[in-house]
């Protein structure tokens, strides 16, 4: 997965020690994160065809009330609440949305039990 950024240092920096995601390197250029099995490029856009927004990237967490605010003090800013988005019968799927240093558009995803 590729995200674009005109600020390395600044994606670097939120990716790194807001969300605390696994570096693993960097140039001028480019940086790579470990996500899981995946790995998430941050690219600074070689030219106006790459330089376009991104997919929405889901980071899955196990209690979002608690993730939320734990964000917030490192720096991240949400665009909403958490809130519910869908109903799987014996869980809800509650999401909150925020955005990175490139405005790139992240989320978080919890399923709740119903209670």
């Amino acid at each position: 997965m590729a995200l674009p950024t005109h600020d390395l240092a600044s994606a670097i920096a939120f990716y790194r020690d807001v969300l605390e995601l696994p570096f693993i390197w960097s140039n001028a250029h480019l940086a790579f994160f470990q996500l899981g099995a995946t790995r998430l490029l941050l690219e600074v856009p070689e030219s106006e065809a790459f330089d376009h927004p991104g997919s929405v990237l889901y980071f899955d967490v196990e209690d979002i009330e608690a993730a939320v605010p734990a964000l917030e003090a490192r720096g991240a800013v949400f665009e909403d609440d958490p809130h519910i988005v869908g109903d799987l019968g014996q869980v809800s799927v509650w999401m909150a949305f925020f955005r990175d240093p490139a405005g790139n558009l992240l989320a978080l995803p919890c399923e709740r039990p119903h209670r």
